[in-house]
């Protein structure tokens, strides 16, 4: 099952990157293509090159888009819906079960984060009737959401709830919803296999309490940069085999499975390696991109392939620093 993940506004293209240029009109804009191949462009706003992101490199282009397509206004409303409906269209043709929402980086305030939401919630549903992921840190911004949506034969799914939030299992119970339950504690992140796995189990038996199937549960590890830890890789996929052993086939389980590529080079290949250990631990579902990421690539990969052998070791954690790995970077054996 695919979780579509990119319709959030976090997302970020760079601006040294291919995918940042100049219009025709010579305006600094973010260019993408449609399905026919017409290239287009998405212009940067005066006020995102005030920004601290901007300063930095980093272009937010998703939230460029919903913001130009909210504002209503002219041309730039035009192309932000436009490049909203095109990346809808190449999730939704690249298999994508759910498309993912989030608003976070609209605004600081709750109240634009809902009203956000809920322009975007209307806006994808008018494009596709794939159900639709509501993602936010804010349970009053999946409710705005959930709201939103339109009764859906195979139900949408709230991302998510946990011990730190566990009234959005009524959310999930209230909208009739599938829901992502992810392994976080009720004063944080876990920090080895163990807590991932007691986290996870009591939120899993609070959903069936509620009444909650199984079927309609995704649970999410949490998986964390293997640059930051080289135990991380291992910590989530252990958890990932005891968890499926315990709570058996119907739950779904799922994961962010790019985070265990962040900081580190040549990360699609990362991603494709995790997400073949995921699934051999029993993981059936991931929040990724299924654009760049197609499963068909993913399962199909040769495993015994020495850049596949090179990510996995370090995965496993058989690379301190995942000095081997960026070392074979350096020396184009990772092509």
């Amino acid at each position: 099952m695919v979780i579509g993940e990119n319709i959030h506004t976090t997302r970020i293209v760079l601006r040294k990157g291919v995918r940042v240029t100049e219009d025709p009109e010579g305006v600094e804009s973010v260019t993408y293509t449609e399905s026919d191949g017409t290239r287009r462009f998405l212009r940067i706003p005066e006020v995102v090159k005030k920004s601290q992101d901007y300063d930095e490199g980093r272009v937010k282009h998703v939230k460029i888009a919903v913001q130009a397509a909210m504002s209503g206004i002219g041309n730039e409303a035009e192309e932000g819906l436009n490049y909203l409906r095109v990346m809808v269209d190449k999730q939704v043709s690249a298999g994508a079960d759910f498309l993912d929402l989030n608003v976070d980086e609209i605004s600081l305030k709750p109240d634009e984060r809902k009203d956000a939401m809920t322009w975007l919630v209307g806006a994808v549903q008018e494009l596709t009737d794939v159900p639709l992921s509501i993602d936010s840190s804010n349970v009053e911004v999946i409710e705005t959401g959930l709201t939103a949506c339109r009764a859906g034969e195979a139900g949408h799914l709230l991302n998510s709830a946990s011990l730190e939030r566990p009234e959005a299992l009524d959310l999930a119970v209230r909208f009739d919803t599938n829901v992502v339950i992810t392994a976080a504690g009720d004063a944080g992140m876990p920090e080895n296999t163990e807590e991932r796995v007691d986290h996870a189990s009591r939120m899993v038996e609070a959903a069936v309490e509620r009444g909650i199937a199984l079927g309609r549960v995704y649970l999410d590890p949490l998986i964390f940069p293997i640059s930051v830890n080289s135990k991380f890789g291992n910590d989530s996929l252990d958890a990932i085999r005891i968890l499926r052993k315990r709570f058996g086939p119907d739950m779904h389980i799922t994961g962010g499975m790019s985070n265990v590529s962040f900081g580190l080079p040549a990360r699609r290949l990362i991603n494709d390696v995790y997400v073949n250990l995921a699934v051999d631990a029993g993981a059936d579902s991931g929040i990724v991109d299924p654009v760049t990421s197609k499963l068909g690539g993913v399962f199909s990969i040769d495993r015994e392939s020495a850049p596949y052998k090179l990510a996995e070791a370090m995965l496993l954690g058989n690379d301190e620093y995942c000095a081997n790995f960026i070392s074979a970077f350096r020396k184009g054996e990772l092509k």
